[in-house]
């Protein structure tokens, strides 16, 4: 869902700059323009923002650290803690840096959409599927490099005569992680940025926005939170053995 305005437009033609995504190029130009479009320029943006902030906010790494070092290293000894619970610390340790990413980057890209004129890339589902296949690889990535060829144990059962039952229970199930995933994500934050596109356009100017607005800063964060922890799930399941 994209907002009537978009922030990043206006700045762009405030400038007397071209708008990509509303001035599409030549037919050869298609993949550029798809790179352009409203959901990768936000994304563009969200990037910036992750990078930018850190190091304005951080500085220099200090042995006595000042209030913005202390912040980050909460943020990460949090989250490599929380990981190392759910599935251990090599596996934490190995996995942190894409996991981190996710979450830091979902969580943003969900906020960035509660400011009028902004919209969440999360809000396509082009961004969470994109995730969600990066996610769905490496499960099964995990699975091979831990237990080489005998992965395919995790789909069999326990017993040989189960197998035509609970194979294909378990090829469905997996597949079926790239619909939750990325479908659960998408469709929150595409309902929270259409109810308050609406509100803005309706009731903008009585306040009538405010309550889903808080609740689209809930939201935000149970999504992030959510798709990071079904992802460490399924990071745990294929590395552990089968039994």
């Amino acid at each position: 869902m994209e907002h009537p305005i978009l922030f990043i437009s206006v700045i762009l033609q405030a400038m007397g700059l071209p708008v990509p995504h509303t001035f599409p190029l030549p037919g050869h130009f298609w993949d550029f323009n798809q790179l352009l479009a409203p959901h990768m320029t936000y994304t563009m943006l969200v990037m910036v923002f992750l990078i930018v902030i850190p190091k304005l906010t951080m500085g220099k790494i200090e042995m006595i650290p000042g209030k913005g070092q202390n912040f980050w290293e909460a943020v990460v000894s949090g989250m490599e803690g929380f990981m190392a619970e759910n599935m251990g610390k090599e596996g934490a340790r190995m996995m942190f840096p894409m996991l981190a990413t996710f979450g830091l980057y979902i969580l943003v890209a969900n906020m960035i959409g509660l400011m009028p004129g902004f919209m969440s890339p999360t809000s396509n589902i082009n961004i969470t599927l994109g995730c969600t296949l990066i996610v769905f690889f490496t499960t099964h990535y995990l699975g091979f490099k831990f237990h080489g060829l005998g992965y395919y144990k995790h789909f069999l059962g326990p017993v040989w005569w189960l197998i035509p039952l609970i194979a294909p229970i378990e090829i469905i199930s997996h597949l079926a992680r790239i619909l939750s995933l990325s479908i659960r994500l998408f469709g929150n934050i595409m309902a929270k940025e259409t109810l308050l596109g609406v509100l803005f356009m309706l009731a903008g100017a009585f306040f009538a926005p405010l309550p889903i607005l808080c609740l689209g800063v809930f939201v935000s964060i149970v999504q992030a939170f959510v798709f990071v922890l079904l992802s460490i799930l399924y990071f745990s399941a294929s590395m552990e053995h089968a039994h």
